[in-house]
């Protein structure tokens, strides 16, 4: 549990990813538990003290996985000793751009990376006189898409080129913007560009990707084995891939599991759900391009299972909601329609309605979801207090279980 100190901070966080689309970083978002008020003005309220101890609390640390924390600082944050406590080797510090470049913040910046600390510089705009020194030290300089001119991007690029810093486009929205970044020489690129594909394929699904769809379907309507195996047997991948997880959940035992029949009960309905479900983001593509997608999506679903858990669920129940944490990102994941995914699927009334018109509980789990990996400060307050009786605290608890248990799913 949370103790007094903490429960009235929550953590957000936003994918950085490198020039292959692999999952990079994460910036942590500290906001303010008090989100009935939707205190939007307090950017930076937590001290770094208190920083610290949800860092410690939560298990930051393990739900970053191989990934680093970004870490936003306000001045009087960056001269706290405090701000030493967190692992140098995980954690980025980040100098908001309110910060001035006074020699004394100079000074501590530049103790930081003796201690070993990487920073960055937040919300760059253009290479400043008085900035130079920070840039100079600086591991990665974050530019920010909205702020500058798209046609002054190209000069801002080249200001900072002759700097060891990384250039990270922020606020990258588009799959558009990240390849022009990218033939500008950024080296990282922070958004959901990589969740939003800029224009959705009227493509049909193709047969692996039916496949899995039609089993997932028959598990949800809770079709005889005899009647999923064949399926199975038509894609080697697929019957490879389940024997392998299969004999790994069997591993304590001496016989190793051989059909597709003897799979599907080891494993147990539930699992083979689950399995399926994520497999579905596992086996697409560029496996390593593939992660952010993953850990989202997995975090998303595990996060609405633990809050319809401790809410009132008035359609549905935990599985489903983890259900439709999975359904909510296959559009993005396949590049076709929502209506294209659920043609496939005879999913319950209560999800398709979450789906598509994001209607009932599970439809304001997702809100909440959504709201939260966007950083929506005042729609995430709006929509937990549509969801009694959760609060904050419980929201906290259960996005850092989810993230650790999404984290272990890479490894």
């Amino acid at each position: 549990m949370l103790t007094a100190a903490t429960n009235n901070i929550y953590v957000g966080r936003q994918p950085i990813l490198d020039r292959s689309q692999a999952l990079y970083a994460y910036e942590l978002l500290f906001r303010s538990g008090h989100v009935e008020h939707a205190d939007v003005q307090c950017e930076v309220s937590a001290t770094a003290r208190v920083i610290t101890s949800v860092f410690n609390e939560l298990g930051l640390e393990q739900a970053l996985g191989d990934a680093f924390g970004f870490i936003n600082v306000s001045e009087d944050m960056l001269m706290s000793e405090a701000l030493e406590l967190l692992p140098a080797d995980k954690i980025v510090i980040e100098l908001l751009e309110t910060i001035p470049p006074t020699p004394a913040v100079i000074d501590r910046a530049r103790e930081l990376v003796r201690k070993g600390f990487r920073l960055a510089l937040d919300d760059v705009l253009d290479l400043e006189e008085g900035y130079k020194p920070l840039v100079e030290i600086a591991s990665f300089i974050k530019i920010d898409l909205l702020g500058v001119a798209a046609d002054a991007l190209p000069d801002v690029v080249e200001r900072f080129r002759p700097y060891s810093a990384k250039l990270l486009a922020e606020k990258v929205d588009s799959a558009e913007q990240a390849r022009r970044c990218h033939e500008l020489g950024f080296t990282y690129f922070q958004g959901y560009f990589f969740a939003r594909p800029s224009v959705l394929s009227t493509r049909t699904l193709s047969a692996g990707e039916t496949t899995l769809l039609r089993l997932l379907g028959m598990v949800i309507g809770d079709a005889e084995t005899s009647a999923m195996e064949p399926l199975i047997k038509q894609e080697p991948a697929l019957l490879v891939n389940l024997m392998r997880i299969t004999n790994s959940i069997g591993s304590g035992s001496n016989r190793q599991i051989s059909t597709a029949r003897e799979a599907i009960t080891l494993l147990g309905r539930r699992q083979l759900q689950r399995w399926l479900q994520l497999l579905l983001f596992c086996t697409q593509g560029n496996s390593k391009a593939q992660m952010p997608l993953l850990n989202m999506v997995a975090t998303r679903a595990r996060t609405m299972e633990l809050l319809a858990e401790r809410c009132d669920m008035r359609d549905g129940d935990p599985d489903s909601a983890f259900l439709t944490g999975i359904l909510s990102l296959l559009p993005a994941l396949l590049g076709v329609s929502m209506d294209e995914v659920l043609k496939t699927l005879a999913v319950d009334p209560a999800i398709h309605g979450a789906l598509t018109d994001g209607s009932g509980t599970l439809g304001a789990l997702l809100r909440l979801l959504r709201s939260w990996e966007e950083n929506a400060v005042t729609d995430f307050a709006a929509t937990l207090a549509t969801l009694p009786p959760l609060s904050g605290e419980d929201f906290t608890v259960a996005v850092s279980e989810a993230m650790s248990w999404a984290a272990g799913l890479g490894q």
